[in-house]
């Protein structure tokens, strides 16, 4: 479902209107994520990529603002968004799936590597062209450990989170990673995006 917020109402909705007028209105955070707890459940087959997936949908769902959207001057909030990812095909393409979130690991990971499976086997990219905004998009870097990152963005209206990481690195035998997560300033300031990544780490240690 998603709820109309009122913006005579809503703490943000100057900042909301501030920030719309801006050509460049996105900006990008990196942070770094401790993986230890991760790494100890890999070895008991618990898969990495579907466990940072689950983590940035409970970041994501811990954040309201994460959850809203902008059409126009309307401001909506959806109590749940899909996470979009892109998904790896034998001869260097790419296709996209789209998981629906669940705050329960084990069936969230259950689904997801069902449809991450099929997008593999797809044949047409399935990128989303505006059907929906009810999404969040991840894409994950493994080859480097970067210090930041941004992404091509079709235009200033365009309010959908995006996030990102890289390589796992052992540190003396403590494991981490870089995340990144784009934001549209009209609806996110840093305050959400810290809470955003303190979500993650608390979804990862519970994995």
């Amino acid at each position: 479902m998603e709820h109309l917020v009122d913006l005579e109402t809503w703490p943000r909705a100057d900042q909301f209107r501030f920030f719309r007028t801006y050509d460049r209105p996105h900006y990008a955070v990196t942070s770094r994520i401790d993986v230890t707890h991760l790494m100890a459940r890999k070895a008991a087959g618990v898969s990495t990529y579907r466990a940072c997936l689950y983590a940035i949908g409970a970041g994501l769902h811990a954040v309201p603002e994460l959850c809203m959207r902008f059409r126009g001057d309307q401001v909506v909030r959806h109590d749940a968004v899909d996470l979009s990812m892109t998904v790896p095909r034998d001869g260097g393409s790419f296709g996209y799936a789209y998981v629906p979130w669940q705050t329960n690991f084990v069936e969230f990971d259950r689904v997801c590597a069902a449809l991450i499976a099929e997008a593999a086997q797809g044949t047409v990219l399935n990128a989303n062209t505006g059907q929906t905004d009810a999404v969040a998009y991840a894409s994950c870097m493994p080859w480097l450990d970067y210090t930041s990152l941004n992404n091509a963005m079709p235009g200033p209206d365009d309010c959908i989170p995006r996030v990102s990481w890289g390589k796992f690195c052992d540190r003396a035998g403590r494991w981490d990673m870089a995340m990144t997560i784009e934001v549209h300033h009209a609806l996110v300031d840093g305050e959400q995006v810290a809470a955003y990544f303190k979500g993650v780490q608390s979804a990862l240690d519970g994995v």
